[in-house]
């Protein structure tokens, strides 16, 4: 130290702690970081809300439903339907196809004598197949607990001519867009006669079922546009309904909760019926519906709702109509649960509260391994409580909410580490500078201040100004390797817990025994 100034310190501080933060600037900088994140997590919350409204990821949406249908618990044998499948063993012994009107009479007048409450004929009728027109005629005619179909939908199969208006019933099929068949109709008016209105042939044999038990078809009460059987309304299908986008929902249409199991029905053969090869009671006062359940007829439709042995991912056309009558005297019978939907409006708060769940999960787990963890667990959640309030008749979309969860929590939790790791880096920077600074003032700026004092003073010997000069310079130099040893990078440098930091380019021995001597 020179002796011009008693209190210059030309040694380098060493680091000194930061001050600790108050808690109101504790949490302006925890909002402050976690809204320059949320901006970008609403813009995504936003781009998935459009992206839904376009309806070009609803198929997504679709299939969640399709496989929470399928992931129910089986059910039991739904008794009080029975299927007649006309099977390929039928048609070869028959030997032809269609099966002659005779063949349908007889069929129509051997299951007449076990006292079904109805029977509905799933088969087209529109044109004479001979031998035995005027004997079906006759059979339709004897008994007015016979349902016949008609397609009304183009091309529309006109109904049997025998059977009046109110025993035929529209037995059209609304496939979704991926071909798979989730929505059962119940009613429209005719596209070729608004004023005539035409029942479905599934709700016209649930309504002869439960007539006989004084259960009548109604208007509802919540929703006049839809239907009730008894004091069950049945919830009408609409063209945003769950996860449906702008959706065709002409009618009253509703969606179908597939009944599971390996037998949700009892199936009987033609060659059964003839035979006798049954207990009387599975049909006694029971719902009959007349099918082809044969393979080289292809009446098939489309649903991955159910898990099937015989053709996966199909099933008959009679079977579709059978599951959506049970769906209805499920409902008024055992208060199995209809497949009810949200609002629209709730079903985009639901979406955007799990984005914004995202952001929150990404900013508090700035761990990646605790973050896939956290992000993890909350999809199972979502997913979890979709599967649950389906058990309950109520379908939520999780497609969506779970896009926004895992892009939001994933994808910001990132943005939030390298967001604090140049904060970080920022502090560190102007702390470099606040204590060069300090460095430089108390070193050399004191040095050539008092220099330049004397200089004018002219109080100061030439051997004694260069002294001072020299001394100066190394001064000047220290400030140098001091800006060196604080630019290291952070890979070349570790800071202790207690504050201490090391250069990780020195020599072994000395960051031994620096870390000797600070933990000491």
């Amino acid at each position: 130290m020179s002796d011009l100034e008693p209190e210059v310190y030309r040694s380098i501080p060493s680091e000194k702690p930061l001050k600790p933060r108050g808690i109101l600037d504790h949490w302006s900088n925890h909002f402050a970081s976690w809204r320059t994140g949320a901006v970008p997590g609403v813009i995504l919350i936003g781009l998935v809300v459009m992206i839904r409204l376009t309806g070009w990821l609803q198929v997504l949406e679709w299939a969640a439903l399709d496989t929470f249908v399928r992931w129910q618990p089986p059910e039991p044998t739904d008794e009080r339907i029975v299927i007649v499948g006309i099977n390929e063993t039928d048609l070869r012994r028959v030997g032809t196809y269609p099966l002659p009107d005779k063949t349908i009479a007889q069929l129509v007048t051997l299951l007449q004598r076990y006292h079904p409450r109805a029977i509905g004929l799933d088969l087209v009728r529109d044109l004479p197949v001979e031998p035995g027109h005027a004997e079906l005629v006759n059979c339709f005619q004897a008994h007015r607990h016979l349902i016949g179909v008609e397609k009304v939908l183009p091309p529309p199969i006109a109904p049997p001519p025998a059977l009046s208006a109110k025993q035929v019933g529209a037995a059209d099929v609304l496939p979704d867009a991926d071909g798979q068949t989730r929505r059962s109709l119940l009613g429209m008016p005719r596209p070729d006669a608004p004023q005539q209105y035409v029942f479905s042939f599934p709700l016209l044999l649930a309504q002869v079922y439960l007539q006989a038990e004084g259960i009548n078809l109604t208007n509802g009460k919540r929703d006049p546009q839809t239907m009730q059987l008894g004091a069950v309304e049945l919830p009408r299908f609409v063209s945003d309904s769950g996860g449906y986008v702008k959706t065709e929902d002409f009618g009253v249409q509703v969606l179908l909760n597939y009944r599971r199991g390996p037998a949700p029905f009892r199936l009987l053969s033609l060659e059964d019926i003839e035979q006798g090869n049954f207990p009387p009671q599975w049909i006694r006062d029971r719902l009959v519906l007349i099918g082809i359940t044969s393979p080289s007829v292809k009446d098939f439709i489309n649903t991955a709702a159910i898990t099937s042995v015989r053709t996966p991912g199909k099933i008959y056309g009679v079977e579709f109509h059978a599951h959506a009558v049970s769906q209805m005297l499920g409902a008024v019978k055992d208060k199995r649960p209809l497949l009810k939907t949200w609002s629209e409006v709730e079903e985009y708060f639901w979406l955007v509260g799990w984005g914004i769940l995202g952001i929150f999960l990404g900013y508090f787990t700035p761990s990646p391994s605790k973050n896939l963890l956290v992000i993890g667990l909350a999809s199972l959640c979502l997913v979890g409580m979709g599967y649950l309030w389906l058990l309950e008749g109520w379908w939520i979309p999780v497609v969506f909410p779970s896009m926004v969860l895992v892009s939001n929590g994933i994808g910001l939790s990132a943005f939030y580490q390298y967001d604090r790791a140049l904060k970080v880096q920022i502090e560190e920077r102007q702390g470099t500078i606040d204590r060069s600074f300090t460095v430089i003032h108390n070193g050399p700026l004191q040095t050539l201040a008092n220099l330049l004092r004397h200089v004018r003073d002219q109080n100061i010997s030439q051997e004694k100004l260069l002294l001072e000069l020299e001394s100066l310079n190394l001064e000047i130099r220290e400030v140098s390797e001091y800006l060196k040893q604080e630019a290291l990078a952070e890979t070349e440098s570790l800071r202790l817990g207690s504050g201490v930091k090391l250069y990780l380019k020195r020599p072994l021995h000395e960051l031994f025994y620096e870390v000797y001597s600070s933990t000491l």
